[in-house]
């Protein structure tokens, strides 16, 4: 009777070794082997304040999956209505893009769409290499030009394929006005969100939109209304809901921010970019927990280091960018310049933008003088 017993512990005992030996080290790998949630980056800004310039900082990242403003497709589709009213309509496109959605598109194109049918879709380096071209490699510079060129003939199901081999999404939007409508988001246990909010001088945004008049003139609409977009004063009604929204962001994100915003909400302004690209580069990055590899430095310093003036709308190509960022004060007439700082008053002082006083000044102010050190 004894004998048996001891028989019978001894089989469990080789039982349990067998079932630790052959069962525990698989669960361990498969922990171990677990892809870690991918980081979601929305570069929240304004049209003509350096966001396509700032989204090539991240979509030239071989860890990243980058989209410019897809939110233009709602836009698009639905422009009898205000920018409130399509809030939804854009957040909900962005938390699909965000999860690698992309059957969310199939509201606002064709059925028939090609990976080219998206807004811009050469601007993302993602799209431009496998698995969505495979003329180009992964870890190549490249630019909108060379892939749209090259890469256009390739089936939309392609840019669904590419996101979900990336450890980062990136989105540069323009087309929010409100962080609030952001919250969900950010509460989202399915998104790992961090804001990016690029801010650049009104009176450098007023004067660029100036030259870029037509290309916005849809837009514009939708903002503030085509009845104010008429008369002297409809490019100040513009800026005036520009510089509000940036207000309202920058209070949401910086302060009595809800405990879901603590390091999640990064404000940048595009003069500090063009001052020191390196380092400004390097704290997005470290934001975004990407690394800023040898090559990207050189890239950065290059494209912000070029003799290009910048004239076109969304040109991303290498510039002297610290004189363009500058041009608004040999160009803009002061009476205008007093205009825009009476109508954005609030969030040039809120952003550490200095005020111009007089038409010698704006010729003579010093950078330094101009632009307080955040």
């Amino acid at each position: 009777m004894v004998k048996s017993r001891r028989v019978q512990v001894l089989l469990i005992l080789v039982i349990l070794s067998f079932l630790l030996i052959h069962f525990l080290p698989c669960s361990n790998n498969a922990h171990m082997e677990e892809k870690p949630s991918p980081v979601h980056i929305l570069i929240l800004s304004s049209w003509r304040s350096g966001s396509s310039f700032t989204g090539q900082i991240f979509s030239q990242h071989p860890s990243v999956f980058y989209l410019m403003e897809p939110a233009w497709h709602v836009w698009v589709k639905m422009y009898q209505n205000s920018a409130k009213v399509l809030h939804m309509a854009v957040r909900d496109l962005v938390r699909s893009v965000f999860l690698c959605d992309m059957s969310v598109f199939d509201a606002y194109m064709s059925s028939q769409k090609k990976k080219s049918d998206l807004f811009q879709w050469e601007t993302s380096r993602a799209l431009c290499s496998p698995p969505a071209c495979d003329s180009f490699s992964r870890s190549d510079i490249i630019t909108a030009g060379n892939c749209k060129t090259i890469c256009g003939k390739y089936p939309f199901s392609k840019v669904e394929e590419a996101c979900k081999t990336y450890s980062h999404v990136a989105i540069k939007e323009v087309r929010f006005f409100d962080l609030k409508v952001l919250y969900p988001l950010l509460t989202d246990p399915s998104l790992n969100l961090k804001i990016i909010h690029l801010v650049r001088d009104p009176r450098a945004v007023f004067r660029s939109r100036e030259n870029t008049m037509a290309d916005l003139k849809r837009d514009t609409n939708i903002v503030v209304g085509s009845q104010k977009t008429k008369g002297e004063m409809g490019p100040y009604n513009t800026m005036q809901v520009i510089c509000k929204s940036h207000v309202e962001i920058y209070k949401a994100g910086s302060q009595a921010t809800p405990s879901f915003l603590k390091d999640r909400y990064l404000l940048v302004r595009y003069e500090d970019i063009v001052r020191d690209p390196l380092a400004r580069a390097a704290q997005m990055y470290r934001f975004a927990e990407l690394h800023f590899t040898p090559e990207l430095q050189k890239w950065v310093h290059n494209i912000t280091h070029g003799k290009g003036h910048g004239a076109q709308a969304f040109d991303i190509g290498s510039r002297d960018a610290l004189r363009v960022s500058q041009a608004w004060r040999k160009t803009l007439p002061f009476k205008k310049i007093e205009k825009v700082q009476n109508v954005c008053k609030d969030a040039m002082d809120l952003l550490g933008y200095r005020l111009v006083q007089s038409e010698e000044e704006q010729k003579n102010m010093s950078l330094d003088l101009l632009f307080a050190q955040n």
